[in-house]
């Protein structure tokens, strides 16, 4: 807007030098890019990062499983490495000996971690695993993929934005110090006339 209005005051100034108006004309160039540049690279990244992740949900929900595990019995807790008052609930959790059955058939033992407050011998609980039973991470739901694309776009319009501006920024300071050194040649001539009356005359 300052570009705008800047054009605009200019626009019959006697005033007006040439780089004030290449400066307006900078500021708006730098003002439409961001307007037009940016939400158009936030978008394309966005939905680039919207079909990559919508993808790998889709191939994550096909190769990971959600089975049933039995506690066989309570294992010792780990010494914590966390200050119990300033830790969460869930990140004080239950280490057990547990079994479950894979999707493939083949039975399976082995520690787990575990929400289950006090567990004992024959409590059920959730897991994932792959097709042979190997436990695996919780895959990735549809609506947490959309939020990471949604934010990937917006951090790539934001980055986008910065980048125009910083480069507006820099014609402006080359600009602005061309035209000092230009005043500071103009004042090297004036300077020895400068203050004496009919000197150079």
């Amino acid at each position: 807007m300052r570009a705008i209005s800047g054009l605009w005051r200019w626009r019959h100034n006697a005033l007006c030098r040439a780089t004030d108006l290449a400066e307006a004309w900078v500021a708006l160039a730098g003002l439409l890019l961001i307007l037009s540049l940016a939400p158009l690279i936030g978008t394309l990244v966005g939905g680039a990062a919207q079909d990559a992740l919508q993808r790998s949900v889709r191939e994550q929900h096909q190769s990971r499983h959600r089975v049933t595990a039995t506690v066989v019995r309570a294992l010792e807790r780990p010494p914590l490495t966390v200050d119990p008052e300033g830790a969460s609930a869930g990140d004080l959790r239950s280490r057990v000996l547990a079994g479950w059955t894979a999707p493939d058939g083949s039975r399976h033992e082995g520690p787990l971690m575990t929400s289950v407050d006090d567990p004992d011998t024959g409590d059920r609980f959730a897991i994932w695993t792959d097709a042979r039973g190997r436990t695996v991470a919780r895959p990735l739901d549809s609506g947490t993929a959309t939020t990471h694309a949604a934010l990937a776009g917006f951090g790539a319009a934001v980055a986008a934005a910065a980048l125009v501006e910083t480069a507006r920024r820099i014609v402006v300071w080359r600009m602005v110090r061309r035209r000092y050194a230009r005043l500071e040649q103009e004042w090297d001539r004036a300077g020895p006339d400068w203050g004496r009356t009919g000197a150079g005359s």
